[in-house]
């Protein structure tokens, strides 16, 4: 994007520059957009900062106050019912969309459109799809819901940053409830794939020649052809999505589960593997397919 076409754009808002907001504040930079970053590290933003068209805030609310949208991308329920607070809201300019992209559990998505509606602020739930190592290439989906006014003027930044974006309705709730789905269906498949392949280990079989036979053309989405190398290979550096919040994904699953009265019978066989790989100091510091380690070191013979 040229220079010319950055001022083209309306401004943009992004707090949180983990691996996975870095790499989508840089998507939004070279889209065009101009950003105002803030990060509770600010070694982060001032990464992000250094970038043509971007800059860092001293706070939260001056970022409300220099974008009309703004994208954030936290960890958690705690820490994003923390940072968006009644006051901060009620504080906020006239007319302010929030796009949250964090996954967290379709209560506290309730609770926050609650708080926004409350000061004026638009909200909308926009988790995504993808690892942080294409977050930057535009490759990410977005499933979003919310108000329809609120949705509507964060479709650019959102068409910006993934390839699809799914629009499901006014509930915010619904965005959660299917991010929170797709990631127990990987948590399923990650335990899957480590079981098949320390089944052919056991029987002499090359893992990735089972992985390349598995992918061609039964099991050929993106979660079995980008996870089965990973395991078969060991290939759990560098790591794009953290052990930790694998086991806060399946919480939210688990969580979301007894509230809609659904039981997943297989969660508490991966709740103990996510428990006992983060028990290890070294698996607990790899990506959350290391989690494959687990079932590897019980093999007997």
């Amino acid at each position: 994007m040229t220079e010319a076409l950055a001022g083209q754009r309306a401004p943009l808002g992004f707090l949180g520059l983990g691996a996975m907001g870095a790499a989508m504040a840089g998507r939004l930079l070279d889209e065009g957009f101009a950003l105002t970053v803030w990060n509770r590290s600010p070694e982060a933003a001032d990464a992000v900062a250094q970038r043509e068209g971007a800059s860092r805030a001293a706070a939260v609310a001056d970022v409300f106050a220099a974008a009309p949208v703004v994208h954030s991308m936290l960890s958690d329920d705690r820490v994003v019912l923390d940072l968006f607070t009644d006051e901060l809201l009620a504080g906020a300019p006239t007319g302010r969309v929030h796009v949250n992209h964090a996954t967290i559990s379709a209560t506290a998505a309730a609770e926050l459109a609650e708080r926004h509606a409350r000061h004026g602020v638009g909200y909308v739930s926009a988790p995504v799809l993808g690892r942080s190592t294409i977050a930057g290439t535009g490759a990410l989906l977005v499933v979003a819901s919310g108000e329809p006014g609120a949705v509507e003027r964060a479709l650019p930044s959102l068409e910006s940053l993934g390839a699809r974006v799914w629009n499901l309705g006014a509930d915010p709730r619904l965005a959660s409830i299917v991010k929170i789905a797709v990631n127990y269906s990987i948590l399923n498949a990650l335990q899957s794939i480590a079981e098949s392949v320390t089944l052919v280990e056991a029987g002499g079989i090359d893992p990735s020649t089972f992985v390349e036979i598995l992918t061609h053309t039964a099991f050929s989405g993106s979660a079995h052809k980008g996870y089965g190398p990973i395991i078969a290979e060991k290939r759990y550096e560098p790591v794009g999505f953290a052990m930790a919040l694998g086991l806060k994904d399946l919480g939210i699953a688990e969580q979301t589960a007894a509230v809609l009265g659904v039981t997943l019978p297989v969660a508490p066989v991966l709740r103990e593997l996510f428990t006992a790989a983060l028990a290890d100091s070294e698996l607990a510091q790899l990506d959350w397919s290391a989690v494959a380690e687990i079932t590897r070191r019980r093999r007997t013979a």
